[in-house]
This record gives C-alpha cells, sequence and structure tokens, in this order.
C-alpha cells in the first residue's frame, strides 16, 4: 500500500505539471485534426476557413481534454489498486495455511503438555515424601547427637573432677615450682623452729622477701618468719592470721595488712616489699598485688646484727629463747628468699612460677643460705 500511494502521488504531480501546456498542445493537435481530416474543394488561396479561437473556446476545449485524462487516470488507478487487492489476497491466503499447519499438531502437544506437568506433579510429591523422610531421620539423628554430647560432656566434668582430685592431692604431697627440699614443722610448738644464717649482712634500706608455704593450721597470728635485734625485737616480721596477711617493718606500729586468706594444705607463693626512701611497702600473693601503702617506715634502716629464724618470733637474747606456742607455725615452708632491693612486678611473677626455686636471693638464698632446723623441725623431699 505505501509503494502504491507514491506512485499515485508521482501520477498526479505529473497531471498538475502538464496543465499548464494543455492548450498548447491541444491547439497544436486540433490544427492538425483539421489539416488532416478535412480537404477543401476550393482553393484555399481565395476563402481562409481558419479563424482565431477566442478565450471561452480554449477554455471548454481544455476542460474536455482535462475530463478525458481524469477518466484515463481513474482507470489505471482502479486496475492498480485491483491488482494491490488481489496480492493482498493471495499473501493472507498463504499466511492462513502456514498457521493452519502451525496448528494442526496443537491437540497432542497439549497432551503431552499436560502428560509432563503430572508426572512432574508426581515427582514432586515423592521429594516431599522424600524431604519428610530424610527430616525425621535427621531429627532422630540430632537426638542421638545430643544424648551421646551429654554422655561426653558427663565424662568430661567426671575427668575434670578427678583432675582436681590428682592436683589437690600433688599440691598436698608435691614440692612446688621445682624445688627439691621443704622444711616441715610438723606442730605447733615453742622448741619447734629454724634459724637462718644469711650470706650478706642485713643492713637494709630497702628489701624483698618470698617464700612458698603450705600452713597445717593458722591461729590469731602465726609467724612465717621474723628478723629482730637486741633493741628491737619486730625490724622484719611476716606473719598470717585466720583472714589476713601482715608484714611488719621496725614495729607492729608500721605493720601493712592484706585481707587474703590463705588455704591451708595448699601451696601458696608470698611476697613482701618495703623502701626506706618513701616507705613504699607492698604484699604479693601468687604474684598478684593484695595490699600496698606509702610511708611506711619511712628513713629507716635495718640495722644488721639480729637474729632471723623462720616458724617463730624472735624474741629475747638468744635464739630459742622465750618463744610463744601459739605464735609458731606448722606446715612446711620451702623457696625463702631476701634481697636487698624491691624487685619489679615480673620479677615477683617470675619467683612464683615454674623452676622459682631456682631463682635466688642476694641476702638469703635458699638451697644456698645455712638454715639449721631446730626442736624437731627438718628438711622433706
Amino acid at each position: 500500500m505505501y509503494l502504491l500511494r507514491i506512485w499515485f502521488c508521482a501520477l498526479w504531480s505529473a497531471v498538475l505539471a502538464e496543465n499548464s501546456e494543455d492548450y498548447e498542445l491541444m491547439y497544436v493537435n486540433l490544427d492538425n485534426e483539421i489539416d488532416n481530416g478535412f480537404h477543401p474543394t476550393e482553393d484555399p488561396t481565395s476563402c481562409d476557413c481558419r479563424r482565431e479561437h477566442s478565450e471561452w473556446d480554449k477554455l471548454f476545449i481544455m476542460l474536455e481534454n482535462s475530463q478525458m485524462r481524469e477518466g484515463m487516470l481513474l482507470q489505471a488507478t482502479d486496475d492498480v489498486l485491483r491488482g494491490e487487492l488481489q496480492k493482498l489476497q493471495a499473501e493472507l491466503g498463504r499466511l492462513a495455511g502456514g498457521l493452519a499447519r502451525q496448528c494442526a499438531p496443537a491437540a497432542p502437544a497439549e497432551a503431552g503438555l499436560a502428560r509432563a506437568l503430572d508426572e512432574l506433579l508426581r515427582e514432586s510429591r515423592d521429594a516431599g515424601r522424600r524431604l519428610a523422610l530424610l527430616e525425621g531421620a535427621a531429627a532422630r539423628r540430632a537426638e542421638e547427637a545430643g544424648r551421646a554430647l551429654g554422655a561426653v560432656l558427663e565424662e568430661l566434668r567426671q575427668a575434670q573432677a578427678d583432675l582436681r582430685a590428682v592436683r589437690g592431692w600433688a599440691a598436698r604431697r608435691w614440692l612446688p615450682a621445682g624445688c627439691e627440699t621443704a622444711i616441715l614443722f610438723p606442730m605447733r610448738s615453742k622448741k619447734i623452729f629454724g634459724s637462718v644464717h644469711p650470706v650478706r649482712p642485713m643492713q637494709l634500706e630497702s628489701f624483698s622477701v618470698c617464700l612458698w608455704v603450705k600452713a597445717t593450721d593458722v591461729l590469731n597470728k602465726t609467724i612465717l618468719f621474723s628478723y629482730g635485734t637486741k633493741k628491737n625485737s619486730y625490724e622484719i616480721q611476716l606473719s598470717l592470721s585466720y583472714q589476713s596477711i601482715m608484714l611488719m617493718v621496725d614495729g607492729e606500729e608500721n605493720t601493712l595488712v592484706a585481707d587474703t586468706v590463705v588455704s591451708l594444705g595448699r601451696w601458696t607463693h608470698l611476697c613482701g616489699t618495703w623502701n626506706s626512701e618513701n616507705g613504699l611497702t607492698s604484699l604479693w600473693v601468687n604474684g598478684e598485688l593484695v595490699a600496698s601503702t606509702v610511708k611506711m617506715a619511712s628513713g629507716h634502716i635495718v640495722p644488721d646484727g639480729g637474729i632471723l629464724q623462720i616458724g617463730q618470733e624472735k624474741n629475747g637474747c638468744c635464739v630459742g629463747s622465750s618463744f610463744d606456742e601459739t605464735l609458731a607455725f606448722s606446715g612446711r615452708l620451702t623457696g625463702f628468699n631476701i634481697w636487698d632491693r624491691v624487685l619489679s612486678h615480673e620479677e615477683i611473677r617470675e619467683a612464683g612460677e615454674a623452676e622459682s626455686c631456682h631463682i635466688r636471693g642476694n641476702v638469703v638464698g635458699w638451697g644456698v643460705t645455712e638454715i639449721q632446723p631446730h626442736g624437731g623441725a627438718q628438711f622433706v623431699a
């Protein structure tokens, strides 16, 4: 149809273009037809039959010619349209035939599709049943796994309890931190103690003292070690009580107390430090700081020439004189060391770790400094 419209427009443009020349062409054609159709019998020179057409004659002649051309154009257009319609009908026929051939097997295809859908539904139902079975099996396995896990956890708890029991037994029987020997104080007695002979003078402007202790019993005041002179029996003293640990320097008025209970029957590492310059005094239990103070016995200097004892309080002029049974220590003691300086936190931690018995003080060194047991105290492995 598009091509037909283009052709029609071109034809009509040509007709309009030729109208301007219609008069001249018709005039020439009419002259030719007069000349060719009529033969005058008289001499043409005697009578001139030609006459000039008026303006109206020319107009009527042009209208007649345009009507004839219009009829010819309409006839040609009708022929073209009829041909195009026939082509369109033929094309529509071919399309209808093709669609008929394509749609002919529609019924078998629909049947196959229905069968495929039915099979897919059956497979989905089977898959649902299998999934339900798997979920049930998984739930059963989870329940069984939970019971097995519970049994394993119970076994682990029992193993932990057994391990704690073994550790308790080892703590009661073994020596701590690689120590090979300890001093046993079998009972509380005014005759049982140990005398210590330092390798360096005890004149101290600062000190650190550490020891391992496993107490059998603790009263209101139980002496772990003491150092005193004739003038002052309480130069240095480390003791236990029911609820605390106490470090004394230069008399009872200068005492640092840490409210930390030492478990009976278990090895515990204790340290005490003091500095004369600022009176900074600290107590440590198992490598942790438990108490500290300043300006305690500031400016004091611990004098040399006194008596150093473990398990009893220095009292009187001589070793073993005037002991108080209620102050005596009962249990085991090892790793006793004294330094003439304040140890750092890291050094105190190391002094209570594995193999700490191989760390020795420069004033009293465990395993190097002479310690004499008295009244039934003895070294045990």
